[in-house]
């Protein structure tokens, strides 16, 4: 099983994300901005949380074009896939892999906390390892995580399963609470909430690890 974790300028979660991998048994290829082109025979590419290219425009939104980027973008097409985590989420949103925007907290304030969390569905290669509706904990750490989408996306995000995670109490505004996201074809996920952050012991919760042990076990019968 093979992973890539792309590093962008300001990015400050890589090595975490890389570590919860190759914890859950994935070989792990780390991936500078300026490459452009991804290794060969790569099962799910990682996009981590921090600060990419200082947020100075959208945060996400340099970075989403980034020669590294257009080939994310050709592996998810390809129906690879790809997981976004905080500051890797707002990325796939300015790609357009997935639909909505994350703003401003309501708060204006960042929020860095453990939050509760519940699964909204098991129907995915990411959150197969949980219970549909399971409660969990994961830290939280932005500053714009308040996720936003019209009604109709809304209404197409709800009828096909596609939520993947909200917040048990919204610490940003989020609409419907919502956390974390599929694609159409729930390959793609984004999340705020950082699951690299809660996969050992020693960080004081595992709820993250299932996560990337769901993705292995995926890959492994695949």
């Amino acid at each position: 099983m093979r992973a890539a974790v792309i590093t962008y300028p300001g990015s400050n979660c890589d090595r975490d994300l890389a570590v919860a991998f190759e914890q859950a048994g994935f070989e792990v290829a780390r991936v500078w901005h300026k490459d452009s082109d991804l290794p060969e025979g790569l099962d799910v590419v990682g996009l981590p949380g921090g600060f990419s290219f200082g947020d100075y425009l959208r945060c996400g939104a340099i970075a989403a074009r980034s020669p590294i980027t257009r080939a994310v973008i050709a592996h998810a097409e390809r129906g690879g896939y790809v997981l976004g985590i905080c500051n890797g989420f707002q990325v796939l949103t300015e790609t357009g892999l997935l639909p909505g925007a994350l703003m401003r907290n309501a708060g204006l304030k960042f929020v860095c906390k453990p939050v509760d969390l519940t699964v909204a569905t098991a129907d995915s290669a990411f959150t197969s390892g949980y219970e549909a509706g399971q409660a969990i904990t994961i830290p939280v750490a932005h500053h714009d995580g308040n996720y936003q989408i019209d009604d109709e996306g809304l209404a197409k995000l709800k009828g096909e399963d596609r939520i993947a995670f909200r917040y048990a109490q919204n610490p940003n505004g989020a609409r419907d609470d919502i956390a974390g996201v599929l694609s159409e074809n729930r390959r793609v996920l984004g999340l705020m909430p950082h699951p690299e952050r809660a996969a050992d012991a020693a960080h004081g919760g595992t709820d993250g690890a299932a996560m990337f042990r769901s993705l292995a076990g995926i890959m492994a019968t695949a």
